[in-house]
């Protein structure tokens, strides 16, 4: 590309579709999301470790903050490599039932056809990766913390076994996550 040349809106648009990063309304279901999966061990060690909100407030509030963070992290970089083999699969369907459903307007241009259907294939990858990638490190994280909370660190006091269940689950699914499938 020349250098001063201009993107056209079509470039960017496709440019938009392979990159990392998400859209407000992704980073904002991702941190909604986070939030309400990392508060959800608090019960656990409110109710069953016995551990007092009032004393344990701080800490939890802090490590609260870092799983979300961390699972939202964890969340965009499985959607990123998700979403490239979604599309790749849903291709053939996507193009067919678009193509299908445009094959009766004889005013729109082959080039046009294929670009709504490329827009399509986009637009069902993106939220088949998204909700696959809130379920999929949901299920990881609290599994991780349960595991953690329950075998590895049983034998520690409430507070240490809350700050390194947490900060153990939500390190190791953000380092997952960074990983290639």
């Amino acid at each position: 590309m020349a250098v001063g040349k201009k993107l056209t809106k079509q470039e960017e648009l496709l440019l938009q579709d392979f990159s990392r990063n998400v859209t407000t309304k992704s980073s904002a279901l991702f941190y909604g999301n986070a939030l309400i999966v990392s508060a959800i061990p608090l019960w656990l060690f409110w109710r069953i470790h016995q551990m007092d909100p009032y004393q344990s407030g701080l800490v939890w509030a802090a490590m609260t903050i870092v799983s979300t963070y961390l699972v939202a992290f964890a969340y965009k970089n499985t959607k990123f490599v998700l979403k490239h083999k979604v599309a790749q699969r849903r291709e053939d369907g996507v193009n067919r039932e678009v193509l299908k459903s445009l094959a009766d307007d004889k005013k729109m241009s082959r080039k046009e056809k294929d670009e709504r259907a490329l827009w399509k294939k986009n637009e069902v990858a993106d939220y088949e990766a998204t909700t696959f990638s809130i379920f999929y490190n949901n299920a990881f994280y609290l599994l991780l913390v349960l595991i953690a909370s329950f075998y590895i660190l049983r034998t520690m006091s409430p507070t240490v076994n809350y700050i390194l269940s947490i900060g153990i689950a939500s390190g190791i699914l953000a380092l997952f996550s960074t990983g290639t499938r």
